[in-house]
């Protein structure tokens, strides 16, 4: 789980968006299509950051089980319920990730905490995230671009306030945020092979991701 972001990018201006805003699908995918335009020739993977042993943390896991059943043309898509992209993996799947994608342009996925007037929020823009700063964990950062979902109120005794987070916000958000990255995924242009890719998709060989039962973020 990351912190209220202050990495926005200069040349696009973050949206923000409640979940519960009837245009909020169609505001995030359009965004979304923007950012991503100018990098329809690298390969695109979606990193979904956190952890199922937490209410709050599990907006990641969750956005990423629900890409896992849409048929993406273009969106790669790491970090799910079963499969978990969390503290203890982060800089492994990272790692993976480079190996396995060529000139990989990674949107991440975490769950965050903001005011309370903020809750619900979720926010598309340039730039990585912190995963683990709000919990005081020294985790690299991740992401040519960032979605966030604020899910509960931060300032204080952060682990009890995801553990007593609303899952029915969190999986409300996770809707909004999966169907906004489907919507964009229809629209983006098939990818074109280039020599370099098909090279690497020669030697590449497929990921073999074993689930760590250790505690996360």
């Amino acid at each position: 789980m990351s912190t209220n972001h202050r990495l926005f990018g200069k040349n696009n201006p973050p949206i923000r968006v409640h979940m519960e805003e009837e245009s909020a699908i169609e505001q995030l995918s359009e965004q979304l299509l923007e950012l991503t335009e100018a990098q329809v020739k690298r390969e695109l993977v979606v990193v979904c950051i956190g952890t199922d042993r937490s209410t709050g943390d599990s907006l990641g896991p969750l956005v990423g089980t629900k890409l896992e059943k849409e048929s993406l043309r273009r969106f790669h898509v790491y970090g799910t319920l079963e499969n978990p992209v969390h503290a203890v993996n982060l800089e492994e799947r990272i790692a993976a990730i480079y190996k396995n994608h060529h000139r990989p342009f990674i949107l991440a996925i975490d769950a965050c905490l903001g005011r309370m007037t903020s809750v619900g929020k979720i926010s598309l823009a340039d730039g990585p995230v912190q995963p683990g700063a709000a919990v005081q964990k020294n985790l690299p950062a991740i992401g040519d671009i960032h979605m966030t979902g604020i899910v509960n109120v931060g300032g204080m005794m952060e682990y009890f306030v995801l553990q007593n987070t609303r899952l029915h916000t969190v999986m409300q958000m996770a809707d909004v945020i999966a169907s906004s990255i489907r919507a964009a995924d229809i629209r983006l242009p098939d990818l074109a092979p280039t020599a370099s890719l098909l090279r690497s998709l020669r030697v590449k060989s497929p990921l073999q991701f074993q689930t760590k039962n250790k505690t996360s973020m």
